[in-house]
């Protein structure tokens, strides 16, 4: 079974999924990031506005927008890398945000670059050589309006 087959499967089961963000990614589990939706080619994750992840200015702190955002892009390198040998490093080296509205309510994260982060992992294992890519996640609010846009620059590279 893949990763991507694993994956929903657990994100099916709130103690499991609960359990996994607990051991592997806490801050994403204080902030209540929620993967919804996970397919080789695209990610869909989930953050509601609450107390806990709440700015001065009543909307949700960026940087649990930007934890979002980086989940949505993530979850999909590290799919396309599990299980794998060698294994591959993973490391942001940039990152690029726009915001446009305040983000209140339910805020959805969309990557669909799947197939551009397989085809770099793939280039990167048939060639040796490190890869640098530009993932795009946009988050959208409860009317389908654009809340802010993460571009993050992921560097991949095969471990020794």
């Amino acid at each position: 079974m893949s990763f991507f087959e694993n994956f929903k499967e657990l994100i099916k089961n709130p103690i499991k999924y609960k359990s996994f963000l607990f051991s592997k990614l806490p801050m994403a589990l204080v902030a209540g990031l929620k993967v919804v939706s996970l397919e080789q080619e695209g990610a869909v994750v989930e953050v509601y506005y609450k107390w806990l992840n709440k700015n001065p200015f009543r909307s949700i702190y960026f940087a649990v927008l930007s934890m979002a955002a980086e989940l949505s892009t993530g979850v999909l390198c590290f799919g396309n890398i599990y299980g794998k040998t060698p294994g591959v490093s993973m490391l942001i080296t940039g990152l690029k945000a726009s915001f446009h509205k305040k983000a209140v309510g339910r805020i959805r994260f969309t990557c669909n670059d799947g197939l551009k982060i397989k085809q770099a992992i793939d280039e990167a294992y048939a060639t040796g050589e490190g890869q640098v890519l530009e993932c795009t996640s946009k988050g959208f609010n409860e009317n389908n309006e654009v809340v802010a846009e993460f571009i993050f620059i992921w560097s991949i590279k095969l471990k020794k």
